[in-house]
């Protein structure tokens, strides 16, 4: 009986720079390359999970606040400076 790996193997393709940045990392925190990019991968979706939120939130303050468009966004912030003044 075979034992099926889990894993799927990919290719990618790097710039020598970039690999010699990403094998040296990998060196210094005493990982593999797959680990290293396994744990990039998940910080990047995770990180675009939070920015999703975050805009969620903030359009949704924007709307309760009366706000629609990136003009108004101008128009208050114009109006914030001149009120510093």
């Amino acid at each position: 009986m075979s034992s099926m790996r889990t894993a799927k193997t990919i290719s990618i393709t790097l710039p020598p720079d970039l690999l010699v940045k990403a094998q040296e990392f990998a060196q210094r925190e005493h990982r593999t390359m797959s680990e290293l990019f396994r744990e990039a991968l998940r910080r990047y979706m995770a990180g675009d999970a939070e920015w999703d939120a975050l805009l969620k939130r903030t359009r949704a303050k924007g709307k309760a606040l009366g706000i629609g468009s990136e003009a108004d966004v101008e128009h208050l912030s114009d109006e914030f400076r001149r009120d510093q003044r």
